[in-house]
C-alpha cells in the first residue's frame, strides 16, 4: 500500500482515468457495432462520421494508438461506401 499521500492521491486519479477511458472505449465499440449493423447508405455515413471522430479522439488521449484507430476508420469507411 502507498506511504505518501501525493501516492494515494494518483491512485485515485489513475482510477477515475482508467473508469472514463473504459466508459469512453465500451461507447466508440458500440457505436461500431451499430454502424455494422446499418443497412441503409445514408444512416451509415452518419454513424460513420460520429465513429470516426471517436476513433480519432481515443488515439489522441493515447487510449488506443493512433495506427490502430486509422486502421479500424479505414475498414469502416470500405463497409460504408460497399454498402448499395
Amino acid at each position: 500500500m502507498a506511504n505518501h499521500k501525493s501516492a494515494l492521491k494518483r491512485i485515485r486519479a489513475n482510477e477515475a482515468k482508467r473508469l472514463r477511458n473504459r466508459y469512453q472505449s465500451k461507447t466508440t465499440r458500440t457505436f461500431i457495432k451499430r454502424l455494422k449493423a446499418a443497412t441503409d447508405k445514408s444512416e451509415a455515413q452518419e454513424l460513420f462520421q460520429k465513429v470516426s471522430s471517436m476513433l480519432d479522439k481515443l488515439a489522441k488521449k493515447n487510449i488506443i494508438h493512433r495506427n490502430n484507430a486509422s486502421n479500424k476508420k479505414s475498414k469502416l469507411a470500405k463497409f460504408v461506401n460497399a454498402l448499395g
